[in-house]
Parts: C-alpha cells; structure tokens; sequence
C-alpha cells in the first residue's frame, strides 16, 4: 500500500502549482478514459508477468552458458590458427608456405650476386685475355642469368603460394570470430529480453502496491478508527528556530495492527502562494523505541511506531527546522496513518489531517501562539460552502468516497485518480495564503 506515497507527490504539486489544479473539475478524479479501460483489459497479471520473467532469465542463462563456452572454444581455434605454434592443419600449411617463400627470396637473392659476379668477372678481362677465358665468363654470366630468372619465378610462385594459404588462414580465424560473435549476440538479445520482462514485472507490482494490494491481491482497507492527533505545533513559525511538537497515533479499533507507520508531509510558499520554500525546512522525528533524533524520509513516513494493540496508542515526537532564509509566507502539514500485517491485510486512516500555519522571517517576534488547527476543506464534489481555510476542529478531507483505494478493484486507476482528485481539493491550501494576503493576514 503506496497510495500515501502518491498522494503526498500530488500534494506537492498542488501547493506550487494551485492555480493549473483548481482548473480541474473534482470530478475527474472518478472518471476512467477509455484508453485506460482498454489498457485494464489487456494488462498481464502479476503471475503472468513473473512467468514470462523466469522464462526470460532461464533463456539469458543458457545463452551466456552458450556465449562463454564459444569464448572458450574461439580461443582455443586461434590458438590451433596461430602460424607460430599452431597445430591446425591450415596453420601448418601457412607456415610451411611462407617459410618456402622465404627459402625462395634467399635463393633469387643468392642467383641475383651470381649474375653480378659473374658480369664483374667478364668485365674484368683483359685485352691480354684468351679466346678461351672469355668464352667461359659469358657462358657463367649466361647460365647465373638463368638461374637467376629461375629463382625469380620459383619466388613468385611462393610468394603466391604463401598468401593463398596465410588467406585460407585468415578465413578460418574469421570464421571462428563469426561464429562466436551469433552466440555472444544471442546472449545479448537474450539479456535485453530478460531486462524487460524484470522491468515489465516490477512495474505491475509498483502499480499493485499504489493501488493499495495486499499480497493476497486484495485491496487495502479504510480505517476510520487508526487516528493521528497533533498537539504543540504553532500557527506561527520563525525562519531559524525550531519547534517541537507531538503526533499521536492511537488504534481505536478492535484489530491488532503488526505494523503501523505515521505519516508526515510538510509544504510550503512563500507569500504569494506560487513559490515552493519546501526545502528550507527539515523535519525530524523520534520514538520511544528510536529516541535518536532521525531525519524523515523523502516518502514521508516514519517507521518508529512498531506494532499496536486495540485500543493502545503511541507518540511522535517532531521537529520543524527553518533555515535563516526561509522567506515568509505561509505552509501546511499533513498528518495520517497506515498500518500492515503479516497475513498481507492492509489499511489507514482515508483522510489525509491539514494544518495550516503563518511562517514569519527570521527575526521576528513569534509573539503569542496558539496551536494550529486542522482545517476544513470540501472532499471532491462536494458541494458544501465551508470556506476554503477556515478553521475548525475537524480535518481536512482528502479521500473521494472515504477509502484508500476502492475495496476489492485491483486496478491502480482507482487510487492514482483518488490522488488526482486530492490534488485538486488540496490546491486550495495554497490558494488561500493569496486570500488571507489580501485580507492582511501576512503583514
């Protein structure tokens, strides 16, 4: 059950933006667009959803099991393919090739002297030479010419030879890589799919819990008799003071609450109602089981309640700080409670309690005092004429038909447009700091 957490984001949101919320009918927050039912209609269900996530994470187990046996598998080949230590019979092939291209230069190399020998030892006769020596210097030249043309050929043909085989190599090499590139995509692909089904399962079972489900798939109760009492808390606040005050949370009921969370928001403006002053307060909290003080949480619950008897009750002790800058204007506080059990039944108070208060700039004198109230707002198509920010001694209302989420639906429209409808009612705390600006309440 999270629906306090997304009525405390369209609280927020109605105190800095009041003016775009009080042009949405209340009424909205009870209609269901038809692209919204036909979603409802189509939408997997949890179970469905968790089977296609195992399936998905046993089909990205066996890829990778795939992927890192041909990481293996590659290696080994390259090494089968390496022209230095390889055994793979193109390897052999490779290296016998390119070390007769090798013996094939040497020989041209060697032929080639010859030839220049033997041109050096015709030119060097003399005119003193015989008929005979010359004779056989051109027939050495001639026949290291041939030899020498020879070698050329035969070096040509292993130089070929070579490189068709070194291709033949690297085709082969090639042909691993790509072999073992189809799994590590498949692992990939199947990593991807996984990815979204998990992303896929933990959102329908956020929604579940915004919509107020119990693990039993239920939805979450309205508690009428789970209350939450403020005392202490002042209608007028100084920038760079803090102020102590104390939340009751009592069990009116007849049922054992195993664990009961209270829940505090606080919001505020400056004077013209527009501008959000939120992050100059800090609001700090402590129990008798947790009697270190303790910074609340951004979702605005406190854990420090525990477990509660019918009829039993418990205190906690707040802190409001201001920061020196703090601009004067005015804010609001929010107070309710939500209880869980083990057996996954789950309910709260359906009414979110609204205290209004003057917060003044640092310096000035706090004067006399008085506690604030809570004050009276009209729920979601109401039609009531209680002016917006009286005081009086009942709540203000924030559930459209009493409720948390609507008993038995296991749709997050319900809740989410609950919210929405909240939102509304709950602008008009920030419209009426305006109102008693006018009035000179502020000055």
């Amino acid at each position: 059950m999270k629906i306090r957490r997304v009525l405390a984001t369209a609280v927020a949101l109605a105190v800095t933006t009041p003016a775009a919320l009080l042009s949405v009918s209340p009424a909205y927050a009870d209609a269901k667009p038809a692209a919204q039912t036909q979603e409802k209609q189509s939408k997997p269900t949890i179970k469905e959803l968790e089977e296609a996530a195992a399936e998905a994470q046993e089909a990205y187990d066996k890829a990778a099991k795939a992927e890192a046996a041909g990481r293996i598998e590659l290696e080994k080949t390259l090494d089968d393919l390496s022209e230095v230590s390889g055994t793979h019979p193109l390897a052999v092939a490779s290296a016998a090739a390119d070390q007769a291209a090798k013996d094939a230069a040497a020989a041209k190399t060697t032929a080639d002297q010859a030839v220049t020998d033997a041109k050096a030892a015709l030119d060097a006769l003399t005119e003193n030479a015989t008929e005979e020596e010359r004779a056989a210097a051109e027939t050495a030249l001639s026949e290291a010419e041939a030899t020498a043309t020879t070698a050329a050929t035969a070096k040509t043909a292993a130089d070929n030879a070579a490189a068709e085989a070194e291709e033949k190599l690297d085709d082969a090499r090639v042909a691993a890589v790509r072999a073992y590139g189809v799994l590590q995509n498949a692992a990939e692909n199947a990593l991807a799919v996984k990815v979204a089904a998990d992303a896929a399962l933990a959102k329908a079972i956020k929604e579940a819990e915004e919509a107020g489900e119990g693990e039993e798939g239920g939805a979450c109760e309205p508690e009428l008799d789970l209350t939450s009492e403020v005392t202490g808390l002042p209608d007028k606040l100084v920038a760079g003071t803090s102020t102590d005050f104390s939340l009751r949370v009592t069990n009116g009921s007849d049922r054992h609450m195993d664990e009961v969370l209270a829940f505090v928001s606080v919001h505020a403006t400056d004077r013209s109602g527009l501008k959000d002053t939120g992050k100059f307060f800090r609001l700090q909290w402590s129990t008798k089981s947790a009697p270190k003080w303790q910074n609340a949480e951004p979702d605005d619950y406190i854990d420090g309640v525990g477990a509660l008897k019918p009829g039993a009750h418990a205190d906690v002790k707040l802190r409001l700080t201001l920061d020196k800058a703090t601009p004067a204007g005015n804010g609001v506080a929010f107070f309710a409670a939500d209880f869980f059990n083990e057996d996954g039944s789950c309910g709260g108070a359906p009414d979110l309690d609204m205290y209004e208060f003057d917060v003044k700039a640092a310096g000035s004198k706090p004067g006399t005092t008085e506690d604030a109230k809570p004050s009276t707002t009209p729920r979601p198509g109401n039609t009531g004429t209680t002016p917006q920010g009286s005081v009086s001694g009942t709540p203000a209302s924030t559930g459209s038909n009493g409720s948390l989420a609507a008993t038995g639906s296991s749709s997050a429209t319900t809740p989410i447009a609950l919210a929405g409808g909240a939102a509304v009612l709950l602008g008009a705390a920030a419209v009426f700091v305006a109102r008693r600006r006018k009035t000179g309440t502020d000055a």
